[in-house]
């Protein structure tokens, strides 16, 4: 079986049934193994700062914002620990402070604090004037809510904090921490919450630049000059920069688009975006004269799931689609090999 890049393109569109199978067939998922990345907190961590809110707090008995801020500038886990009991995102907590104190705390402070915290988790928090009224109606924030049952909401409703542990304020903590949690109600918290999914999103970029790192790679060995884009960059001529352009940006002769999901719509996303690249490509020329080629480098099982998302990928780019199992094939058969030097 050959693969798209292999054959003229007249043959991929008069049977492209055949090469959409080529490329799910050598399509590869690594779902099941994440990157740990900077800033990924090992359960030993976290154990501890849990412990520490623990102590000060007596067990949970006394849910105070006043010795738990002075606790969590020597320990600032306990911030992390704060923001997992109530289920929130940075920004949602962000959110809910600020509209519950009137004092501003943004998105940009919110995710810089636990990015900060998560890089190095035992060093103290600096207490500059803004950084400690901020911290303190988070936390005074937190407070409320922990100690707080979960307001009734309607019947076709579910409140974000009528979990096992904060569904009756303290009560419900200290009889988790106390007893543990049901097996049955661990699964179905994970069930709603999908595990690992905050840490999934917090690495996405760097499973992305796995695949881009491989390009590199590829074209380097092969003595191919090329610049790479970087995230949100402006390009004289591109509405949206590709990944890769080859040359250079002056003189694009080819364009690389790579994108690992496992998502079918995020992967419906980025077949949209090849086609305009390839779209850009034939302004002002004839259909069979581009100003520029278009490639696609791709991966995850998002990319197997619409056979026609596929068709629709392997016309927009000649058939120029590339997995990381045909990689080795992207200079010899693309005209990356026109600018090879080793």
């Amino acid at each position: 079986m050959k693969y798209p890049f292999e054959v003229p393109f007249p043959l991929i569109e008069a049977n492209p049934d055949v090469y959409i199978s080529a490329v799910f067939s050598c399509l590869e998922s690594e779902f099941l193994v994440l990157p740990k990345g900077n800033g990924f907190i090992d359960y030993a961590v976290f154990e501890r700062g849990y412990e520490f809110l623990k102590r000060v707090t007596s067990g949970f008995q006394n849910i105070d914002p006043v010795s738990i801020i002075k606790a969590a500038f020597q320990n600032p886990m306990i911030i992390i620990v704060l923001r997992t009991m109530l289920g929130f995102t940075p920004p949602e907590w962000a959110y809910v402070t600020t509209q519950r104190t009137g004092i501003e705390v943004n998105q940009g402070f919110v995710r810089t604090l636990d990015r900060n915290i998560r890089m190095t988790p035992l060093t103290p928090l600096s207490s500059g004037l803004i950084t400690k009224e901020r911290v303190e109606a988070l936390i005074e924030t937190a407070c409320q809510l922990l100690n707080s049952p979960v307001p009734e909401v309607g019947a076709d409703k579910i409140h974000r904090l009528d979990k096992a542990d904060t569904s009756a304020g303290p009560s419900a903590i200290r009889a988790m921490s106390g007893m543990g949690v049901p097996y049955a109600m661990l699964l179905y918290e994970r069930f709603l919450g999908r595990p690992f999914a905050g840490h999934r999103d917090s690495v996405s970029e760097l499973i992305g630049d796995s695949l881009e790192s491989a390009i590199e790679e590829v074209l380097t060995n092969a003595g191919v000059s090329y610049r790479k884009t970087k995230r949100a960059e402006r390009i004289a001529g591109f509405d949206q920069a590709p990944d890769f352009i080859i040359p250079s940006e002056f003189n694009p002769q080819v364009v690389i688009e790579a994108k690992i999901t496992e998502d079918d719509g995020t992967a419906r996303d980025k077949v949209t975006r090849v086609q305009h690249l390839a779209s850009i490509s034939l302004t002002g020329d004839t259909k069979s004269l581009p100003k520029f080629e278009v490639i696609a480098c791709i991966g995850g099982r998002g990319f197997g799931v619409r056979r026609e998302d596929m068709k629709k990928l392997l016309l927009a780019t000649r058939g120029k689609v590339f997995t990381l199992k045909t990689l080795d094939s992207l200079v010899e058969c693309t005209h990356l090999k026109e600018y090879k030097t080793k």
